[in-house]
């Protein structure tokens, strides 16, 4: 059950924040998956996100902002029998950490990283975020936006994830089976989540993302803009490492990442399971990593005293 991942930490977000949503749908993914807590390591940013360690009965590790990545692949390296996730806001991982969530996905180390989409900056109450659309004025924001906003589906393709996908914080059941399957994946994987921020992000709200604003003439229900791409016959995955296949998926996946108000998918846009990963790669350099990697190898005895002899090693630096 989830609770085995609960902390007992009291969490101190916004009431009907999408944090929530995405808390309850990675303690559930874990639990399905029957990880044991020892076996995980979650590590963060800064902004309302990076409490989320606090809240997990598991290896919590609270970085500098925008450097939850660059941590979380140090570890994975050195234990690779660790599962790691990399918890981050759109502020987080596409502003100040962009280059270290561009440069990641050239490596395929096998983590997973989750960026709470919600549009801004949360924390410090309320900005605009590399991901709020340009012409959009929150509710903090004197004037309308006037920047582009990043794309943080093409971004991930682009840069070599090999599984892209996007959850709804308030569809926690979905959200939960997206995170299992980017878990299970072998290599670099990244979820988007879109969530509501009900305290500065007046526009994309739950009422939005349900559609509560436009009205079926006929059904006099609300038309929800979030869609599945499951149910829709999309296939994100690449069958054949050609390179034909590949670029026809990623220019899908691409394609299907624009869509926005109307219609706005959630799902799996991308998996390609055969690019090796960065552990693979290593072995295939190192043949002893995968046994020995360097978390598990003994440096000192039962004692504490270091049984390593670095006395050669040091010859070497003498003038």
């Amino acid at each position: 059950m989830s609770y085995i991942y609960k902390s007992g930490v009291h969490s101190d977000w916004c009431p009907g924040c999408g944090n929530f949503g995405i808390l309850s749908a990675i303690q559930i993914a874990l639990s399905e998956m029957n990880i044991e807590p020892y076996r995980v390591a979650i590590f963060s940013g800064i902004g309302c996100s990076g409490k989320t360690p606090h809240y997990i009965n598991a290896y919590g590790i609270h970085t500098l902002h925008g450097r939850a990545l660059p941590y979380a692949i140090g570890a994975k390296l050195a234990n690779p029998n660790l599962v790691v996730l990399v918890v981050g806001g759109d502020g987080d991982m596409l502003g100040i950490g962009a280059g270290h969530l561009v440069a990641a996905g050239r490596r395929n180390v096998d983590i997973t990283c989750i960026i709470f989409n919600n549009g801004v900056y949360g924390l410090t109450k309320g900005q605009a975020s590399p991901t709020l659309r340009r012409g959009i004025k929150t509710k903090a924001l004197p004037k309308p936006n006037i920047n582009d906003a990043i794309n943080p589906i093409a971004l991930a393709i682009i840069s070599g994830y090999t599984f892209v996908a996007r959850g709804y914080a308030f569809d926690v059941k979905h959200l939960k089976d997206l995170l299992k399957q980017a878990i299970q994946h072998k290599g670099m994987a990244l979820v988007e989540v879109l969530q509501p921020c009900p305290s500065y992000n007046d526009i994309m709200t739950k009422e939005w993302y349900g559609g509560e604003d436009r009205i079926d003439p006929i059904t006099g229900k609300p038309v929800p803009r979030i869609y599945k791409l499951e149910d829709s016959g999309f296939d994100p995955i690449v069958h054949k490492p050609e390179d034909v296949e590949i670029l026809h998926k990623m220019h899908n996946a691409i394609a299907k990442s624009l869509e926005w108000e109307d219609r706005i998918p959630i799902g799996v846009f991308y998996c390609n399971p055969h690019v090796p990963t960065y552990e693979e790669r290593l072995t295939s350099r190192l043949p002893s990593y995968s046994q020995y990697p360097p978390a598990l190898q003994n440096i000192a005895d039962k004692n504490g005293h270091p049984i390593v002899n670095l006395e050669k090693l040091m010859e070497r630096f003498k003038i």
